[in-house]
């Protein structure tokens, strides 16, 4: 069987490279096209990541194959939807906005941006999470008379958080969360703001409309599709955060501490979580890892040094689970999430295998 084509949008940038490395020898999809910048535009991509000092500018640590390094690079502008299959979206929410319809008038999408995140008829899927949610994307084709769709991934932050809330809201139902996150730099991308000289023996403590995304984004991923899949109605979970930027190069953690809607043990808490194994169609799929969550005994984790890359990146890490004595049936815990894996580009990726599995991706 014939690979499906895809093309990639910010192919340069640094989410853009974590899709290449993510891509690279997948099963059935195979990227065909790069797309970036005009100044990009005619170059291999090798040439076109190459600085005026010599140094190619490749941050992912997986390496960049020579073959990728020959393809050339064509202008966001000229990339034609006739010529893939679908398309992995890695631009910034601006260019997001105007590129992404124009390519999901006749093939699927498959975004890092935010641009059209909060749209009534656009699902934000995290897989083990959500997947019943995926035929809103019919709803979307006939609501603005596409023959593709645009599905973005969520926020980095959001995916740990609610991967590990989904287990505590199926078993004991859950009424508020409340978290701080300490967040890595590579969810800064490479550009001006979070500097080396601003983050060494500093904490940032406001990551600007990142707080803002947690608590919009957890509704609506926790929340239902109804029979006809055309409305997605949110939870009624309470969110409040504060998300603050750490000299953590990968692995965003996080401290939560979560309100349950019925009386539980620790013991059961935890249970909930090691048992969980997400949404059927989420379990076999090539970048799906052997389990969501892997909880921990030791009080000294989870650290993102150390477990950031639980099964490849695509687990979330948890640990210090423990009774919260202000809460309603209070309980805490911290976690670890792989931001630039399960949070952004392997995490799309897997969305557009469940798609495909769920046969939504024709």
């Amino acid at each position: 069987m014939a690979k499906l084509r895809a093309a990639l949008v910010g192919a340069t940038g640094l989410a853009g490279q974590q899709f290449i490395a993510a891509l690279r020898n997948h099963p059935f999809i195979e990227l065909t096209g790069l797309a970036a910048s005009p100044r990009s535009a005619g170059k291999s991509y090798g040439d076109a990541l190459r600085t005026a000092n010599g140094m190619t500018a490749w941050f992912v640590s997986e390496p960049l194959s020579p073959e990728t390094a020959r393809m050339q690079v064509i202008s966001g502008d000229a990339l034609q939807a006739r010529d893939y299959d679908l398309v992995f979206s890695a631009v910034e929410a601006d260019v997001a906005r105007e590129l992404e319809p124009r390519l999901a008038r006749d093939i699927p999408v498959f975004s890092a941006a935010s641009a059209f995140r909060y749209d009534d008829d656009v699902p934000l899927l995290i897989p083990p999470v959500n997947a019943a949610h995926a035929p809103l994307v019919r709803e979307q084709q006939r609501k603005r008379g596409w023959k593709g769709f645009i599905v973005p991934s969520p926020n980095c932050t959001t995916t740990g958080l609610a991967v590990t809330l989904a287990p505590l809201v199926e078993r004991f139902g859950v009424k508020a969360v409340l978290m701080t996150s300490l967040q890595a730099m590579s969810g800064a991308g490479r550009s001006p703001g979070v500097i080396g000289m601003d983050i060494i023996d500093n904490v940032i403590p406001y990551i600007p409309k990142e707080e803002h995304k947690v608590e919009v984004e957890t509704k609506k991923i926790l929340g239902a599709l109804d029979a006809g899949g055309a409305a997605l109605t949110p939870h009624d979970i309470r969110v409040s955060c504060t998300c603050t930027r750490v000299a953590v190069m990968e692995g965003h953690t996080e401290s939560v501490f979560v309100s349950l809607g019925s009386k539980a043990t620790v013991a059961e808490v935890t249970q909930a979580m090691r048992e969980w194994r997400g949404a059927e169609v989420a379990r076999d799929l090539p970048s799906s890892p052997v389990r969501w969550i892997e909880v921990m005994d030791d009080p000294f984790r989870p650290q993102p040094r150390l477990d950031r890359e639980t099964h490849g990146g695509m687990a979330t890490t948890v640990g210090r689970v423990r009774e919260d004595g202000v809460l309603e049936n209070g309980f805490k815990y911290v976690l670890v999430s792989h931001n630039t894996k399960m949070g952004a580009a392997r995490g799309s990726i897997l969305v557009a295998e469940q798609l495909r599995a769920q046969g939504l991706l024709g």
